[in-house]
């Protein structure tokens, strides 16, 4: 069972499909991509792991959501589920053809399950997550044969940055929790 669902047998790699984009998407991609970063630093705001997805249709936002999980004391409150749910009320169909999604981090596979029960037509995520990743890190649910629906991805845009936010939080959080242990021994 493990190797069916690790195994990539994607027919496309991330390099074929860099390498079949028109600038304009390419151009598309980071614009909203720089919108998921906006969104990851609300996550960051509210002490959430800075994580931000924005879902496009037709060049349009019509679902967007950060990491919440912590706030709502709800486990399935990552930025990709926020985004689903609200781009799914927003059309009035939890089947999301033809739409992109953009977050800043690979997903875990719960999101990338969800998108793939949402008909999500394409992927495009930032820094990859080669604890959880469920989107070709550590094993690739998005395009497995057996599902009935695959998704496009691209992956690595603007990975440096987004992977520098959620390095700079960890550091921090660590930073903070060291400093309140010596405060509690002191």
């Amino acid at each position: 069972m493990t190797e069916d669902i690790t195994e990539n047998s994607s027919p496309l790699t991330n390099l074929d499909i860099n390498l079949a984009l028109t600038p304009e998407q390419i151009q598309a991609d980071e614009r909203w991509m720089q919108h998921a970063i906006m969104l990851a630093g609300k996550a960051e705001a509210i002490d959430e792991v800075p994580v931000g997805a924005v879902i496009v249709l037709d060049d349009k936002i019509i679902g967007e959501g950060w990491n919440q999980s912590i706030h709502l004391h709800d486990a399935t409150a990552h930025a990709e589920i926020m985004a689903l749910r609200e781009a799914g009320k927003k059309i009035e169909n939890y089947r999301l053809i033809d739409a992109t999604l953009y977050v800043t981090l690979e997903p875990c596979s719960m999101c990338a399950g969800a998108m793939v029960h949402s008909r999500v037509k394409r992927l495009v995520y930032g820094a990859v997550d080669l604890k959880t990743g469920a989107a070709g890190s550590v094993f690739n649910l998005v395009v497995h044969p057996k599902l009935n629906h695959q998704i496009e991805v691209r992956s690595g845009v603007f990975a440096s940055e987004t992977g520098a936010l959620l390095s700079h939080f960890f550091r921090r959080r660590r930073k903070e929790k060291k400093a309140l242990k010596l405060l509690q021994k002191g």
